[in-house]
């Protein structure tokens, strides 16, 4: 009873006028800017790649952790910024995300050589963490939970938005000026977003008192994260068996353990493990985990297949993969609405459904398909993705109490990318098992490569087979968000009120 009470108080305080606008309005622009800027972020960099190689004098493993690094540190530390921002306030933490990563995007763009690109890359990432896990817990908090469904599929227009602007934005930079501008770009649209978010939102969040940050829970459970991240990006490079990689698992095992023997005594845990006792948000966190895990390669291989089979060079791969995007910021804020009425059951499971079946589309690719048969399998893939992540992502956030909207946005935010980190370790397995080491790590950082018959054949053989895996992922995830239980929307929207 104590958490409808709070939420809905933060509920209306969401409703609070300033000038002609309402607050929940203002507080989603602001959060569609930095969600902008990070998607956007997300695609070009990866356009600029093979410049940044030459310039710094750097080498394909260098390169390849200017973008790992980037997704190591955004995701581990997404749990443990969602926890301090429940002690110390979510605007607070959205705002310092807004900066650390304009001023991370800015020291990348000065970098001197890889080593420098690469650490900065990391505080970019951290800025990304503070920004991804806070943005959620701030709409849920001033959208009542008949209206956030729309609320995240108009915030999820940014991402596929991202990923139309990404490619051409990019393709520009490199056409007329340096690399660094890939970066530099970043600074003027983090500036007006962090001025923005300082003067618009104000924490409205209901802290309780006393609460300490669990410091000894958010070591081990990062010490463990990494381990495990590092030994699934790694391990194609040393081989699974080598000891390096052993030690790492055995390092992730260790850490875990600690961390839910400690967990369970900690007076304050970092990771609420009540939150699972929630149906809804326990079947919508496994969902979304088993979503990324079976889709996030299918991006890579994708891109993989339309660089090294076909022969496009990076920026046309790229602006070839906009059907996807396109159809997906059609579909977001659609599928949001639909959610808001009848819950996220439905849409979310039609949604992997739908992805399942554009995986089987793309089973049938071979080295000659013609590209409106490619298209047609991407379009389908968004009209999927459309669906099901708004309605999801919502269904986990109003199954939250609102004092721990941090750790269950944290917890949500962590599983999915520990699923997509997972996933792009399942790609790079499926190329490196028909591909030359040095060939798959020149098609990942962008350098035109034009593959034999024999080994295209072989590379569309690997692709095929793990799409299959995908489609039975998909399968798996599709029967989770069926049965998370049903929602009523309106009626916990209704109860709120009247609880205020």
């Amino acid at each position: 009873m104590r958490s409808k009470r709070t939420t809905a108080t933060t509920t209306s305080a969401g409703q609070v006028q300033r000038g002609h606008l309402e607050y929940k309005w203002i507080v989603l622009s602001v959060t569609t800017i930095g969600a902008l800027m990070a998607a956007i972020d997300s695609t070009i960099v990866i356009l600029g790649l093979p410049d940044m190689l030459v310039e710094l004098h750097a080498n394909l493993v260098e390169m390849i952790w200017v973008i790992m690094g980037y997704i190591l540190v955004s995701t581990v530390f997404l749990l443990t910024f969602g926890r301090v921002a429940d002690i110390l306030g979510r605007v607070r933490m959205y705002n310092l995300g807004f900066v650390v990563f304009t001023v991370g995007s800015a020291l990348c763009g000065l970098s001197g050589t890889a080593s420098e690109l690469i650490l900065f890359r990391l505080v970019q990432g951290s800025g990304a963490a503070m920004m991804v896990v806070n943005s959620v817990a701030i709409l849920t908090e001033v959208f009542p939970p008949d209206q956030r469904g729309r609320a995240l599929g108009i915030n999820a227009i940014t991402f596929a938005a991202g990923g139309v602007i990404g490619p051409v934005l990019g393709g520009l930079i490199l056409t007329l000026t340096s690399w660094r501008w890939i970066f530099f770009i970043n600074v003027p649209i983090g500036l007006i977003g962090a001025v923005w978010s300082y003067l618009a939102l104000k924490d409205i969040s209901v802290r309780r008192q006393g609460e300490k940050f669990d410091l000894i829970g958010a070591v081990t459970f990062s010490t463990g994260l990494i381990a495990l991240l590092i030994a699934l990006t790694l391990g194609i490079q040393f081989s699974w068996t080598s000891a390096p990689i052993l030690i790492l698992f055995a390092l992730f095992v260790v850490m875990l353990i600690v961390f839910l023997r400690w967990e369970q005594r900690a007076p304050n845990p970092v990771l609420d493990f009540s939150l699972f006792r929630e149906r809804v948000y326990s079947f919508s966190v496994l969902t979304a985990m088993m979503q990324a895990l079976a889709l996030f390669a299918v991006n890579f291989l994708i891109v993989f297949y339309l660089q090294g089979v076909r022969g496009y060079d990076p920026l046309k791969a790229a602006l070839l993969l906009i059907p996807l995007p396109l159809v997906m910021a059609v579909m977001a804020p659609l599928s949001g609405w639909v959610a808001d009425h009848i819950g996220a059951r439905i849409p979310a499971t039609l949604g992997l459904l739908m992805q399942g079946t554009a995986l089987a589309w793309f089973m049938q690719l071979t080295s000659a398909t013609p590209y409106t048969q490619i298209a047609a399998g991407l379009a389908l893939m968004g009209l999927g993705s459309g669906m099901f992540y708004s309605p999801n992502t919502s269904a986990a956030m109003n199954a939250s109490p609102v004092h721990r909207l941090g750790v269950a946005s944290g917890t949500l935010a962590t599983l999915r990318q520990t699923g997509m980190v997972t996933s792009f370790a399942l790609s790079l397995a499926v190329a490196a098992a028909s591909l030359p080491r040095d060939v798959m790590m020149q098609l990942f950082v962008g350098t035109n490569v034009v593959l034999g018959s024999q080994v295209t054949q072989s590379f569309v053989t690997g692709m095929h087979s793990t799409f299959f895996v995908s489609i039975v992922l998909c399968l798996v995830a599709a029967s989770l968000s069926m049965v998370r239980g049903k929602e009523n929307r309106r009626e916990q929207a209704a109860s709120m009120v009247v609880g205020d």
